[in-house]
């Protein structure tokens, strides 16, 4: 046929759809059709189905999935002939905000959701993409866990999936949510990734369930008590954030993602914001004043700092003596982790060391500032936690700020006693601007109990009556003489004694000079290891 040559189709041509096509189109549809009567099911305990899932999730019109006619190559058990749809998992790509992810959701209504080989494969392949594309994964997870129909595949496909959230670590974010059972072996793949979302009545996450349990060790436990939300979220810790429902839930993932980069060769977007770089912040100036032995939460603190008095909290329920998450200070990024005296005095324990020191590795890995608000007593005591490890738990949180190269602001508060002080971003481990508020104290333990030890004679030689009263006007002393703000600053162990009520200016200022900041890392092959 010459180049010049067209195509004649007659009108009767043009008006009948070709064979080939209404084949493909029928079988399109029929993949993507959702069974009625299995969706009334699934909404019946509160529950979205997987496609209706993708619709909430992302910016409308955005879903391009791929694989959809994927099924299992097993033979036994019938599994041939029940078709499942995409082997029981939707897979694809999408935007939120504009910007693309990679996402998966399993379908709870193929199968209980359970993954087989082809399954895992589908999952395999499109974080295989993301990596490459250098964008965020999403898991939407929905499971019976492994298909016992396809025996020790279904393992081997977990494997596979592991292994690919090893890769990912560190390199994209890593995001899962939990929206029905995620039993066994299914629970380790969330684990290893960055952030774990929860909803509240329908999410649930354990090893072995209530009916192992009970076997094993006698003990009857119910689905919420043994592996619910609120368990992860306020016992294990596996659960950063919680929800009241799904849409609830989908609404905070796509907030975090406003939060975060693409990849870890990215910084987070900045943004506008009608919020002036030199708002005062009046209730510093008032914390100043305060009895430093005094409890109070440090979220007021964290909402006066913030533009537009916004922060997204990161493991709200867990280890509450440590307070976790982002916010924004002159439209950039920041991660902020800080002591809680409203909670255990603030002092760092077991569970807030590993909890701080995943989030600070965290925003190390994605080329986030991290503003570290300190009012520290020192490490909680007691047998329990040393045997506990709080020696090896805590070192953690120094090897976590020890490492981290990205612009480091740390504000002292209160107090800053011992070696807690010192692992709470200090200028010893390369904090970049070290500051203190007039009402902060440097010391190696609390002038009280330095005054018992120093002054042990004085106080048993004096007079009964006379002890307590001694010992008030030696703590006020040693306070003033040994506690100062004003005596750290002269050794240069803090840059500056700041006003309290331009502590949002100074700080959006500081991070206008880190800005270009730029340090090699020791390894650029450091992931995110749960810790």
């Amino acid at each position: 046929m010459k180049d010049t040559e067209k195509f004649d189709l007659n009108d009767k041509e043009l008006k009948e759809t070709p064979e080939k096509i209404k084949k493909f189109r029928e079988l399109i549809e029929n993949t993507t059709k959702q069974d009625k009567e299995k969706a009334k099911l699934q909404n019946e305990k509160g529950k979205f189905t997987a496609r209706e899932r993708l619709q909430y999730l992302l910016d409308e019109n955005s879903f391009f999935e791929i694989h959809s006619l994927v099924e299992t190559r097993c033979q036994d058990f019938g599994l041939k002939e029940k078709h499942l749809k995409g082997d029981g998992v939707i897979t694809g790509f999408g935007r939120i905000n504009g910007r693309e992810v990679a996402i998966f959701a399993q379908d709870f209504t193929q199968l209980g959701g359970s993954l087989g080989l082809a399954h895992a494969k589908k999952i395999a392949y499109i974080m295989d993409r993301a990596l490459e594309a250098k964008i965020p994964i999403i898991g939407l997870l929905d499971s019976g866990g492994a298909r016992i129909q396809e025996g020790v595949d279904s393992l081997d496909g977990y494997g596979e999936i592991f292994k690919r959230n090893v890769k990912c670590s560190g390199v994209i974010p890593q995001i899962s949510v939990i929206l029905g059972p995620c039993a066994g072996g299914a629970v380790y793949s969330p684990a290893l990734t960055d952030f774990i979302f929860m909803v509240d009545g329908i999410s649930h996450m354990f090893v072995t369930g209530p009916n192992v349990v009970k076997a094993a060790t006698g003990e009857e436990v119910d689905l919420n008590t043994l592996g619910g939300s609120k368990a992860h979220a306020q016992k294990s810790g596996v659960c950063h954030v919680i929800a009241n429902s799904e849409q609830d839930c989908f609404r905070q993932v796509r907030e975090l993602l406003t939060f975060l980069p693409q990849n870890c060769k990215e910084r987070p977007i900045c943004s506008s914001t009608l919020d002036v770089a030199d708002r005062q912040t009046p209730m510093l100036e008032k914390l100043s004043c305060m009895d430093p032995g005094k409890p109070f939460r440090i979220h007021h603190i964290i909402w006066e700092l913030a533009d537009e008095n916004k922060f997204f909290e990161i493991h709200r329920d867990y280890a509450k003596n440590i307070i976790t998450g982002f916010v924004k200070l002159g439209g950039e990024v920041v991660g902020i982790v800080a002591n809680n005296s409203d909670y255990l005095g603030g002092a760092l324990d077991l569970n807030a060391s590993d909890k701080a020191a995943r989030f600070v590795r965290f925003l190390n890995n994605f080329n986030i500032p991290i503003l570290t608000l300190v009012d520290i007593g020192g490490y909680l005591p007691g047998v329990e936690q040393e045997h506990g490890g709080i020696i090896r738990h805590g070192a953690k949180l120094l090897y976590a700020y020890g490492e981290a190269t990205v612009p480091k602001i740390t504000l002292v508060i209160r107090k800053a006693y011992g070696g807690a002080y010192i692992a709470m971003g200090s200028k010893a481990l390369g904090a970049d601007f070290n500051f203190a508020l007039p009402s902060a104290e440097f010391a190696v333990m609390g002038p009280r109990g330095a005054v018992e030890i120093l002054y042990a004679k004085e106080l048993k030689a004096s007079a009964k009556d006379k002890t307590e009263e001694l010992k008030e006007k030696l703590t006020k002393e040693y306070a003033q003489k040994f506690a100062s703000p004003y005596q750290t600053a002269a050794s240069g162990s803090i840059d500056e004694i700041i006003e309290p009520s331009k502590a949002r200016s100074i700080i959006i200022r500081a991070l206008k000079v880190l800005a270009k900041k730029r340090v090699a890392k020791t390894n650029e092959s450091k992931g995110n290891i749960p810790l």
